[in-house]
C-alpha cells in the first residue's frame, strides 16, 4: 500500500462514506507488540472529517508505509460480469449520495438477473421467475424486492417516500454483494475447485 502513516491518511476514498479524497485526521498514535516483544507495529487512529467514521492503520517498525487499513477496501471479484461489476463499483462509491447508490443497486440486481437469462418482463416478475426456478432463495427474493421497491420510490419521486440515508444505502449494497456472491462468485469458486481436484488427482 503506497500510503504513509502520517498526520493525514491519504486514502483515495473514505472506507465508510466513500467520499473522494477524504480528510482523514490522525487522532491517536501508539506502538504495540506481541507478548514476547515481537511484531512491533506503529498504529494510527484517524477520523473522517465528513462522516466521522474511524479508520485504523498500522505500519511496521522503522517504516512509515502503511501495511494495512481497517476497514479495508471492498474488493469486487472478477467472476462478476463486467456490466454488473460496473454498477456495483459505482454503487459502492456512491454511498455518500444514498439515493444514487440505491438506484444503482437496483440496476445491479436487474443486470445480474439478465445475465442469468431473465430478460423479459418487469423486474418484479423476473425475480419471481428466478425464485420459481430455484436460482435464488425465498429470503433472497424478499430482500431483492425490498431493494427494487426502494429504487422505485426514488425513480418516481414519491412524495410520501422517505429519502434513504447512508445506512439504507449500505444495506442495499450488502444485499447486492451477497447476491453477486450467490450467483457468480460461489459457482466460480466451485468450478475452480472441481478443476483443481481433477488436475491434482493422480492417474491410475
Amino acid at each position: 500500500m503506497n500510503v504513509q502513516l502520517s498526520p493525514n491518511l491519504l486514502l483515495s476514498r473514505c472506507p465508510h462514506c466513500r467520499v473522494d479524497k477524504p480528510n482523514l485526521i490522525q487522532k491517536y498514535h501508539f506502538i504495540t507488540a506481541a507478548h514476547d516483544g515481537t511484531n512491533p507495529r506503529n498504529w494510527g487512529i484517524y477520523q473522517c472529517q465528513r462522516c466521522g467514521g474511524i479508520i485504523t492503520a498500522y505500519a511496521r517498525q522503522h517504516s512509515v508505509w502503511v501495511s494495512e487499513v481497517f476497514p479495508g477496501e471492498i474488493s469486487i471479484d472478477d467472476s462478476i460480469p463486467i456490466k454488473a461489476k460496473t454498477f456495483l463499483d459505482q454503487a459502492i462509491n456512491s454511498i455518500h449520495a444514498p439515493s444514487g447508490a440505491v438506484m444503482l443497486a437496483a440496476s445491479l440486481v436487474d443486470s445480474m438477473l439478465k445475465e442469468k437469462g431473465y430478460k423479459q418482463g418487469k423486474l418484479y416478475g423476473r425475480i419471481n421467475n428466478a425464485l420459481k426456478d430455484h436460482l435464488i432463495t425465498k429470503e433472497m427474493s424478499d430482500w431483492a424486492l425490498e431493494v427494487r421497491l426502494d429504487a422505485n420510490d426514488e425513480r418516481h419521486a414519491d412524495e410520501e417516500a422517505e429519502l434513504p440515508n447512508e445506512n439504507d444505502a449500505k444495506k442495499v449494497i450488502d444485499f447486492a454483494l451477497a447476491l453477486a456472491e450467490f450467483l457468480f462468485i460461489l459457482p466460480s469458486k466451485i468450478e475452480r475447485g472441481i478443476e483443481d481436484a481433477k488436475t491434482s488427482t493422480p492417474e491410475e
